[in-house]
């Protein structure tokens, strides 16, 4: 009876522990990441603050499988989505240099054809699916579609025909993010990525 009392003593006050950590972890959240941080009292004693992000439960085979799926597709592209506005943010600093717009031209030109050359091998690896995840997590990454992208830095005709090449493999360069909405798992798993928790 005593070791009954003893466990249930236990759990309450784990009980309490987590409504506290997850009470403070309502108000401070960090984004995505686990946190876990110490704090010193006037007396000396420390005290451990944890921050736990969710974990998803999936009964059904079919939406484990969705899931693990966009894991992988994630890991695989979203390096390549964070060099695209890497690259993105580097080609609008030199097009300021350029003052007359036919050279400005000239170099989206050249680097279109630079890029053509060192991704396309890529590419041709990727599946549709992991794809249209790459589109999304660079309309993620630059708040811009791809579409509009290719318009900004060639034209809408380029933008047009890529469109209509992407629409005739099914895919659309005019996704958006929404990860509120339908991408609200792809939210979490690129916040789980970005915390090295995958």
């Amino acid at each position: 009876m005593m070791r009954l009392r003893h466990i249930l003593l236990l759990l309450v006050v784990v009980l309490i522990a987590v409504t506290d950590v997850t009470a403070q972890s309502r108000r401070q959240r960090v984004r995505g990441a686990t946190s876990v941080r110490w704090e010193r009292s006037i007396t000396g004693d420390s005290t451990l603050h944890v921050t736990v992000m969710t974990v998803p439960i999936y009964k059904r085979n079919r939406d484990i499988r969705k899931y693990q799926r966009m894991v992988n597709a994630v890991k695989k592209v979203y390096p390549l989505a964070l060099e695209a506005a890497k690259r993105m943010e580097n080609l609008d600093e030199r097009l300021a240099e350029y003052e007359r717009r036919k050279d400005q031209r000239g170099y989206t030109k050249a680097i279109e054809d630079a890029l053509k050359e060192e991704i396309t091998p890529m590419l041709w690896k990727m599946t549709r699916f992991e794809g249209m995840i790459l589109l999304k997590l660079i309309d993620r990454e630059t708040n811009h579609t791809v579409f509009n992208i290719i318009k900004d830095f060639r034209s809408g005709f380029t933008a047009g025909f890529y469109q209509a090449l992407a629409r005739l493999f099914g895919n659309n360069l005019k996704l958006h993010y929404d990860p509120k909405g339908e991408d609200a798992m792809l939210e979490q798993i690129v916040l789980y990525y970005k915390a090295g928790l995958l």
